[in-house]
């Protein structure tokens, strides 16, 4: 691997596979000038490369299998070891490529990532951390887990802190990133046991600046920069949250259009309705980041068009150039040898 940063991408991977996902790679390589691989069916992928007139052409490095979505992922894994996500896994254990993009099945991805790539030293569990719009403008919330760990225990949810401060002030470039517990109150007696457990050691740990728990209002105020919860609550709070925003745009849409007033009103309207739109829509982000595995992947929704490949490689390129996975190491090898040792 040289200088610029190669990306590998799953292009078999998602409902729109390979069409949107090979379009949005060679927009990327255009645009972030990066190095991407296309893994997966060659004569498909060159078949969307000609559709497309982007240079430089990519590389493309043959799949024989795909992993589907209805398949229970550790079984696929195993089963398929050629399958286009273990292939791009492969390429990063293999120094070949410095990340993975896959739109294709998350369990899947988390898996092949867990086996192929292995966790970062000193990390229980990986964690999806997905990046959501505050009410102050250019000021996200990072909110992890999303879904990796549906279980956790305190000491997982203390490595999430400290994975998404440093993700949160080196990639989001927050200084000194504030750090919440997602609870049901503000009293650090709240809550279940996890949460109440949990709230004790994060403020013990000096390496992040936690600030308390985290209510549901909480969370796109903008107070927050990392919030940390277990994969249940997160899966949930994100697809909420992703909800609303199409809920709103849609709202946004029906009352701007009836008649000729409404007509001018939205040509007035477009660019501030358009930036809006940009900040609410998870499009904009391109996926989480797997943190806590020995490699930078990032998991795209199954949904994912062009424009999310292309922010996809675009987080990915970034999570490579601030060298996210040795400050994490570094990080946490600073870390809680006392904050470990009690409520684990």
């Amino acid at each position: 691997m040289g200088t610029i940063p190669t990306i590998a991408i799953d292009a078999m991977g998602g409902d729109h596979a390979p069409s949107e996902v090979v379009e949005g790679a060679l927009k990327a390589q255009e645009a972030f000038g990066v190095k991407v691989i296309l893994v997966g069916d060659p004569q498909q992928i060159k078949a969307c490369i000609h559709q497309n007139s982007h240079q430089p052409l990519p590389e493309i490095v043959s799949a024989e299998d795909i992993v589907e979505m209805h398949e229970e992922p550790l079984t696929a894994i195993r089963r398929k070891s050629k399958a286009s996500i273990n292939v791009a896994m492969d390429l990063v254990k293999q120094k070949q490529a410095d990340a993975v993009v896959s739109a294709g099945h998350s369990g899947a991805a988390m898996a092949s990532a867990l086996l192929r790539l292995g966790r970062l030293k000193g990390i229980d569990r990986p964690a999806i951390g997905a990046v959501l719009p505050t009410l102050i403008p250019k000021k996200p919330v990072l909110i992890l887990d999303v879904g990796a760990n549906v279980d956790c225990r305190p000491k997982f949810l203390e490595q999430f802190a400290v994975m998404g401060t440093v993700y949160s002030e080196y990639v989001l470039g927050i200084s000194e990133p504030k750090v919440g517990l997602l609870n049901i109150g503000e009293e650090p007696s709240k809550g279940n046991d996890l949460a109440v457990r949990t709230h004790q050691m994060l403020q013990d740990n000096h390496q992040i600046r936690f600030i308390g728990n985290a209510e549901g209002r909480d969370v796109l105020s903008g107070r927050f920069d990392v919030i940390v919860c277990d994969g249940f609550a997160g899966n949930i709070l994100l697809k909420f949250a992703e909800a609303v925003g199409d809920v709103v745009l849609q709202m946004m849409k029906e009352e701007l259009t009836p008649g000729l007033t409404g007509k001018i009103g939205t040509a007035i309207l477009r660019p501030n309705l358009k930036r809006m739109k940009q900040r609410i829509d998870h499009v904009e982000h391109g996926g989480g980041l797997l943190l806590g595995v020995a490699g930078v992947c990032i998991i795209s929704h199954g949904s994912s068009q062009a424009a999310t490949i292309y922010n996809a490689v675009r987080s990915a390129k970034e999570a490579v150039e601030n060298r996210v996975l040795e400050r994490i190491s570094s990080n946490y090898a600073a870390d809680t040898k006392e904050s470990t040792v009690s409520g684990q």
